[in-house]
C-alpha cells in the first residue's frame, strides 16, 4: 500500500478488468487481506471523489473478484480498468507495535547504518514487479535513487523515532566497505 502523494489517501487496490458477462471487477489489492476490500464504505479516486462501493466479494488469484453498485455489465466493468482504488489513512486499523504501513516510511530520513550519514529522505515506496523499492531523495541533492526494501539493505525501521538505517549495496565496481578498497590499481584482475 503506497499512500497518495497530495492526500491523506492509502492505495488499496486497482481495477484489473471485467470478470465475467454480469459486471463484476477482478481488484488487484494491496491489502494484507485481500477481503479487506469489503469492509470499507467507499472506496475513492486519488482526488478523493467516489470510485466504487464494493457489495460482495469472493478470493480469486492475484485479488478478488467484486460486485460493485453501479456496475452491472461487462462494458461497464472494462471502462474500469486500471481505475486505482484508495481509502483513507484513517480507515484503516492502527498497526501492531513493530509493525507499519509502506506510507508512514514516506518523508522518513534515511540514516546509513554504520556512518550515521544522512542518505536522504524515502520519497515513495514503489514495487515494479519483484521486490518493494524505497524511491529515495538524496540528503546532497541530485537524482533518486532506488534502495531495495530487504532486511539485508534496510536492517532497521524506527517508525516511532521517525527514522530509517539503511545499508545500501554497493554499485556495481565500487567496493563494498572499507576493508575491501583497492590499494593498487595496478593488481592483476583474473575473471572466470
Amino acid at each position: 500500500m503506497t499512500q497518495s502523494p497530495d492526500t491523506n489517501l492509502i492505495l488499496v487496490g486497482r481495477v484489473a478488468g471485467a470478470f465475467g458477462v454480469r459486471g463484476e471487477l477482478k481488484i488487484a489489492t494491496y491489502t494484507e487481506a485481500p477481503l479487506t476490500l469489503t469492509k470499507f464504505k467507499a472506496l475513492t479516486r486519488q482526488d478523493g471523489s467516489p470510485a466504487l462501493t464494493v457489495e460482495t466479494a469472493r478470493v480469486v488469484k492475484d485479488g478478488v473478484v467484486a460486485r460493485c453498485a453501479g456496475v452491472d455489465t461487462k462494458e461497464a466493468a472494462d471502462a474500469l480498468r486500471g481505475l486505482r482504488l484508495y481509502v483513507p489513512r484513517a480507515a484503516l486499523p492502527e498497526p501492531d507495535e513493530d509493525e507499519f504501513y509502506l506510507a508512514d516510511l514516506i518523508g522518513l530520513p534515511v540514516r546509513h547504518v554504520a556512518t550515521n550519514a544522512l542518505l536522504g529522505k524515502i520519497k515513495s515506496v514503489q514495487n515494479f514487479g519483484a521486490d518493494d523499492l524505497l524511491e529515495i531523495d538524496p540528503a546532497l541533492g541530485g537524482q533518486t535513487w532506488y534502495l531495495p526494501f530487504t532486511r539485508a539493505a534496510v536492517p532497521e525501521v524506527k517508525i516511532a523515532e521517525g527514522l530509517v538505517l539503511a545499508d545500501p549495496p554497493a554499485l556495481v565496481g565500487e567496493p563494498e566497505g572499507p576493508e575491501e578498497a583497492v590499494e593498487d590499481d595496478d593488481t592483476e584482475r583474473h575473471y572466470d
